[in-house]
């Protein structure tokens, strides 16, 4: 046997991911860059149905409120998109409804002043009034943080060891969304899951006119195929007879989505009446927003490397937090019913199809805001049954915690220091979540249950959130443990360049600012 040589035993780190024929800055045809649109918002309307489906019911709202609440954070997701595209970091991120947002949010819920309105109306009107002032004054502290740049400040504290964890954990911590809900309905979620793995990587060759069609297309063809077949079993009674959770995971006409949806219905700012303001509503609603920027910043890492960019710099990541602010503003004036972050699964699909496109996102940012409009034409999308995004998830969730792991090339794993900081913190920011989720189920509150309700949900939401948890026992760990002499184990030598605008010449090319507004607002 030949000796082997040590380049072909090694495999030096890429600052760049392979195999990626458009990039952030480069379009496919205008045909294939509308039907990858089309798919990514698609895939957004998991969510957008999803906060809605479990929030409006319990703040005594109709099905017609769940729509109307449906169509304005699809609406708001729209606009927040083209604007982080054009004027934010520019990557091509879909900034959607949040999780993050939800335990200060049954907080408000659940408050006693709200709970007690006997009209059900009237209650849900008056929570979503209460929400909207909460969102509102929160956004401040992501507008302070980005446009002061003292989030970019803080990033400086960042390196190649300390986030890939959190990178990771964007995915890895999304598991109770993948197979736990594939298995509410086996017959839809698995053959979605099998379809979806077998088209898009067994046969990514396949290619009409020199088009891989199923590997960019893969998400389209095995919605349209299973969402039919899940219509055949409803339609032939296959669920005729099932328990009342199978019927909802299972059927395609159990969300009544379409019924009571009106066919035009532009959203707009105030639509609920005057937002009601409480200090500590507000309070509360700070912790999610603090969580929404850790995971929106992890969110960006993922995108620019999927999108084959540079890492944005921390003048470009304090830009997109402060335009991240003004769609929590934005969210908190429409009436949302929850606050924005960068959606993981819509980062996952720039991997899956190898399109890392700007303008493929800001298409799928109009399907929003049209379909928004249009009330009976997006309902039917949004009844796709949420057990078939679930099965996607499986897969895209693990490209993004792929892609937090890739990190990983530029550091020295053989250091026993980086394998504990490592280590540590993903087990920590799976291992505490889980702790805060199990309490939370059994004792129907979160751990942190003092008298000082703001203080709960500071406690019960950012514990609560993987990424957040990662983010600060490695950047705690990386930058207190050893750390002299430290630098080239934790991968700073190449991670500097890319701390400032111009400390690589292809930032200007990924994210100047269009229209030439750069003489106007000049990077640092």
């Amino acid at each position: 046997m030949a000796e082997v040589k040590p380049e072909e035993i090694s495999h030096p780190p890429m600052e760049q991911l392979q195999g990626f024929e458009y990039c952030i800055d480069s379009n496919p045809p205008w045909g294939e860059a509308i039907i990858l649109g089309f798919q990514h918002y698609i895939l957004a309307l998991g969510t957008a149905v999803m906060i809605p489906t479990v929030l409006v019911p319990m703040m005594g709202g109709s099905d017609g409120d769940r729509v109307r609440v449906v169509q304005t954070l699809l609406f708001v997701t729209g606009i927040n998109t083209l604007l982080q595209s054009l004027f934010g970091t520019r990557l091509p991120a879909v900034i959607g409804g949040s999780y993050a947002f939800v335990v200060p949010i049954m907080a408000i819920i659940q408050d006693s002043s709200l709970a007690a309105i006997p009209d059900d109306h009237e209650r849900f009107l008056q929570t979503m009034r209460a929400i909207q002032g909460a969102l509102i004054v929160s956004s401040s502290i992501q507008i302070i943080l980005g446009y002061s740049q003292l989030w970019g400040i803080f990033s400086r504290f960042f390196s190649p060891l300390g986030m890939a964890p959190v990178v990771a954990l964007l995915g890895f911590g999304l598991f109770e969304r993948g197979f736990p809900v594939v298995g509410r309905c086996v017959e839809v979620g698995l053959p979605m899951l099998i379809l979806f793995v077998v088209l898009s990587q067994y046969l990514k060759n396949v290619q009409i006119r020199d088009i891989p069609i199923l590997e960019r297309f893969s998400l389209f063809v095995c919605i349209a195929v299973v969402w039919a077949y899940a219509q055949i079993l409803t339609a032939g009674g296959a669920y005729k007879h099932s328990s009342e959770v199978t019927q909802i995971n299972c059927r395609t006409d159990r969300a009544n989505l379409i019924s009571s949806a009106p066919w035009i219905k532009i959203p707009f700012p105030l639509q609920w009446g005057a937002p009601t303001f409480s200090a500590g509503q507000s309070f509360g609603m700070v912790s999610a927003v603090l969580v929404s920027l850790v995971e929106s910043t992890a969110s960006y890492k993922a995108a620019a490397r999927l999108a084959s960019a540079t890492p944005p710099p921390a003048h470009i990541m304090s830009r997109g937090i402060g335009w991240q602010g003004i769609g929590i503003l934005l969210d908190g004036l429409f009436g949302t019913g929850t606050g924005s972050t960068v959606s993981v699964e819509n980062v996952g699909l720039l991997g899956s199809t190898r399109i890392g496109s700007r303008r493929v996102i800001q298409i799928s940012a109009g399907f929003m805001i049209f379909f928004s409009m249009l009330g009976k034409f997006g309902a039917l999308f949004a009844s796709i049954p949420f057990t078939i995004f679930a099965a996607v998830y499986c897969v895209l969730f693990g490209l993004v915690a792929a892609v937090g792991l890739s990190f990983l090339q530029f550091t020295n794993m053989n250091s026993m220091r980086n394998l504990f900081i490592v280590g540590v913190s993903i087990f920590l920011g799976l291992s505490v979540p889980e702790y805060f989720f199990r309490y939370s189920m059994a004792a129907q509150h979160g751990p942190a249950h003092t008298k000082a309700g703001w203080f709960n949900d500071y406690i019960n939401t950012i514990f609560s959130s993987p990424p957040t948890v990662g983010l600060i026992v490695a950047v705690f760990l990386d930058n207190t443990l050893e750390v002299k002499n430290a630098a080239k184990d934790r991968g700073m030598p190449w991670w500097v360049p890319f701390r400032s605008f111009k400390g690589d010449s292809r930032n200007e090319e990924f994210y100047n600012l269009p229209f030439n507004l750069n003489r106007f607002f000049p990077p640092s």
